[in-house]
């Protein structure tokens, strides 16, 4: 979708069933690459380098909450210099709520 070919992901226990989708379509034969990163400000700014790059769009997968704060500096960097970034964030679950 928006023309994503990879996506950066730290998801959390409420985003699996979005992991499972970009599993699923990774296997497929024009997928969307899925990159695992150990936190958050790290995907924010792989998408931003990427699309920096690029030239293309590139996404993130975080959690909300935390996740989503972790990410805010290196999204607010994209945000400036107009990279193509599209954010997936989870929501939290009404078990938890």
């Amino acid at each position: 979708a928006a023309g994503v070919e990879v996506v950066f992901a730290n998801p959390g226990t409420t985003e699996m069933h979005i992991v499972g989708a970009l599993d699923t379509a990774e296997s497929g034969r024009e997928g969307v690459r899925s990159v695992l990163c150990l936190h958050e400000t790290v995907c924010a700014g792989a998408a931003d380098g990427y699309g920096r790059m690029k030239g293309k769009p590139a996404a993130t997968l975080l959690h909300l909450g935390v996740g989503l704060a972790n990410a805010l500096a290196n999204l607010h960097n994209a945000k400036r210099a107009r990279s193509p970034v599209l954010n997936i964030v989870g929501e939290m679950s009404t078990w938890i709520k």
